[in-house]
């Protein structure tokens, strides 16, 4: 496990469960902005999503933090039945009053090199269709595209990680 990145006004460390509020306001903030008509009500108790995500052995939540606030967050593990050798980036988001600050660049780079230290050799991530501007980024980053059947509501982009 890769400890805490300190750059000038901004950490990046694991989420701990007591912020679970704060990761859960900026999730919604940040899904409000690639849902034309508004985010889905399906019934996910985001709140009881996040804690579990949090409390998982196998899996790690990293956030970046300005001025002792969450201003970004990265959510992943391995998916079920895939290799230890994938993992899967189920969240990624940014809060919208801090996009086009690097902010993202920099968690992304701290999620690689856990990645590396973990001899993963894959990352998959599913991004909504509607969201060229995550999918931009995830692109910048080096992620590759796969194709999508008509109809799907998410893309599935997959990272290639050097190895040692």
């Amino acid at each position: 496990m890769i400890g805490n990145r300190v750059t000038p006004g901004r950490v990046i460390r694991t989420v701990l469960p007591a912020e679970v509020e704060q990761v859960v306001a900026l999730h919604a903030r940040a899904r409000a902005t690639y849902y034309p008509d508004g985010v889905p009500q399906d019934g996910t108790d985001w709140t009881a999503s996040w804690r579990g995500a949090l409390t998982r052995p196998d899996g790690r939540v990293l956030c970046a933090v300005e001025a002792g606030r969450i201003i970004a967050l990265a959510s992943f593990r391995t998916p079920e039945d895939a290799p230890p050798e994938v993992v899967k980036l189920f969240q990624f988001h940014v809060d919208p009053g801090h996009w086009r600050r690097g902010v993202g660049a920099a968690l992304h780079a701290a999620c690689v090199e856990e990645w590396q230290a973990d001899r993963r050799r894959t990352a998959v991530l599913d991004v909504h269709v509607d969201n060229r501007r995550a999918q931009g980024f995830y692109r910048r980053q080096g992620w590759v595209s796969e194709a999508a059947e008509p109809g799907d509501h998410h893309l599935r982009m997959r990272l290639g990680l050097p190895g040692e």
